[in-house]
């Protein structure tokens, strides 16, 4: 009986997804619940799995095919038994052959069963090429150098994936040209579509870290211990001190849906995490309510499945504001863009230590740029810069997030 394997359900924010990945080929078993196909949408990949038993049939829809939601993809012949390999017959004839020879072990000189148990063959697996199908010492003498040769191959087989990248040797003028992504598509056509349809403007400010890596030095190890492992980092100090200042200024947590400006009661903050997929943002949803620890607990959980490929649709859907930390990767300062419909993002960069001016002296403090995008259509500069200033202050003073002030 064929069973269907269809797409899954997309939800209404995404149009159709494309066939990334065939996991199984026609003709190949699988169990219930196996891996078959990879559909990538807009913002993850989707894991498409057997429902049954059986051997995959025929696919309808190969890689790199559109394909919208619940459309079918293939079927599973449920119940089937999976093609034998086309040298199972050949290989059978040769287990047989000793068998004909009418003993239960096949026919061997005793010097080489002797070099057979010395070097670990099985005596049963070697071919004989002597009178009868007698196995003879050479025989096994070719067995033990193919035994020895098998470790030595199996790294260049591993290595065999890394061929299919291009080499660019000096002096060569050789292009490769491969399709976008449809996650880095869609990121491309946002980013326009944010600069053509806002009006986007960047404001800048510094933060004198001195205080919140005293903080996180000196508790990180209780930090840890007290909550299962989870670390301490910089990123929850941030969530943190954009949440309230998000209640602050509900107009920076704000959205634009056509005439109507709508504010939200809640602060679903995405946090931009680096994938191989490239960047994706899950949300952290009710941010305002969540403890430094849970922050930093989802932050972890987020990275772990952007790594592996793992975050759902619902995990990336959504957010009220954005933070993006491009100082991971040593930036000093950037102009993060907007993602509609929200109407700001956060970014942070590297810290470096600076001469700064503290009470008419010269000191060396950690400092770190601060960005904030924001759509001057529904914040205005001041909004824009008080905010910005809050965080500041709320971060050089960390007290203040746990006081409420």
């Amino acid at each position: 009986m064929a069973i269907e394997i269809k797409a899954p359900t997309f939800p209404e924010s995404v149009a159709d997804g494309t066939v990334a990945t065939w996991h199984k080929q026609p003709g190949d078993a699988v169990k219930r619940d196996d891996l078959i196909v990879d559909i990538e949408t807009d913002k993850v990949v989707l894991e498409v799995l057997a429902t049954a038993d059986g051997v995959l049939g025929a696919i309808v829809k190969n890689e790199g095919e559109t394909v919208l939601s619940d459309e079918v993809l293939g079927s599973i012949e449920a119940g089937g038994v999976a093609a034998a390999p086309a040298a199972a017959p050949a290989a059978a004839a040769q287990a047989a052959a000793p068998a004909a020879a009418g003993e239960d072990d096949p026919v061997a000189a005793p010097a080489a069963r002797k070099l057979a148990e010395e070097n670990g063959i099985n005596i049963a697996s070697v071919a004989g090429t002597g009178k009868g199908g007698r196995v003879t010492k050479e025989d096994v003498v070719a067995a033990v150098a193919a035994k020895k040769a098998a470790p030595a191959a199996a790294p260049a087989k591993a290595a065999a994936p890394a061929a299919a990248a291009p080499v660019f040797a000096a002096g060569d003028r050789i292009e490769k040209r491969v399709p976008m992504t449809r996650v880095r598509a869609t990121v491309a056509k946002r980013l326009v579509e944010a600069q053509s349809n806002m009006a986007m403007l960047t404001t800048f400010n510094e933060v004198d870290m001195t205080e919140v890596m005293a903080l996180r030095s000196k508790y990180k190890d209780l930090f840890e211990k007290s909550h299962n492992g989870v670390r301490l980092g910089f990123m929850s100090f941030f969530v943190k001190a954009a949440t309230e200042a998000l209640k602050r200024f509900p107009a920076v947590n704000a959205s634009i849906d056509g005439s109507d400006i709508v504010y939200h009661g809640y602060a679903d903050v995405g946090v931009a995490v680096s994938s191989d997929r490239g960047l994706v943002v899950p949300v952290l949803r009710n941010a305002e309510l969540m403890s430094l620890a849970e922050i930093e607990g989802g932050i972890a959980t987020f990275g772990k499945k952007a790594r592996d490929g793992k975050l759902s649709m619902d995990e990336m859907t959504g957010g009220t504001f954005t933070i993006t930390n491009g100082g991971t990767f040593g930036s000093m300062m950037s102009t993060p863009i907007v993602n509609p419909p929200q109407a700001a993002i956060l970014g942070m960069h590297n810290i470096l230590q600076r001469p700064m001016a503290i009470n008419g002296q010269v000191v060396i403090r950690p400092m770190m740029y601060l960005a904030l995008s924001y759509d001057h259509r529904l914040i205005d500069g001041k909004e824009a810069v008080t905010f910005l200033v809050t965080i500041k202050n709320l971060l050089e003073d960390p007290a203040r997030l746990l006081l409420d002030i």
